[in-house]
């Protein structure tokens, strides 16, 4: 897998240590639908290449993730610096995706929560935002 988990040993290349667009998949190793989207992140993280990817098992990671709920898979955190730009489900395969990445690359004033998003989940997420970007 090309994107990198934080729990793993193997560093992000410096390129992608040094970009401010971070994209991070929430998921969980029992999620049969997170399964399949490891392809397509794999993909995104291809048309990216000065954006950072992470991987985030919520349950091995739950040290970062800490009180953010999740509760639909997969979800992505879209970072723009210290800047949450999204945080919510996304469908699987890689075109919506795609779509908010561009719009956080395009739109610096982007920073929201998806709509499907439990209430509290802007204030978590930052956190999360702020822990990835140290630790990983």
């Amino acid at each position: 897998m090309s994107a990198v988990s934080p729990s793993s040993p193997v560093p992000a290349p410096a390129s992608e240590r040094s970009s401010d667009l971070l994209v991070a998949c929430l998921c969980a190793a029992w999620c049969r639908t997170c399964d399949t989207y490891r392809d397509d992140f794999a993909v995104l993280r291809q048309q990216h290449p000065g954006a950072r990817f992470l991987w985030v098992d919520i349950e091995d990671d739950s040290e970062l993730v800490d009180d953010l709920e999740v509760e639909t898979f997969p979800t992505l955190l879209i970072g723009q610096g210290e800047r949450v730009c999204f945080i919510g489900p996304v469908l699987p395969g890689p075109a919506a995706a795609q779509r908010l990445i561009q719009a956080a690359q395009d739109n610096p004033a982007m920073s929201a929560a998806s709509p499907n998003a439990p209430a509290g989940t802007t204030a978590a997420a930052q956190s999360l935002l702020s822990r990835l970007r140290q630790s990983c």
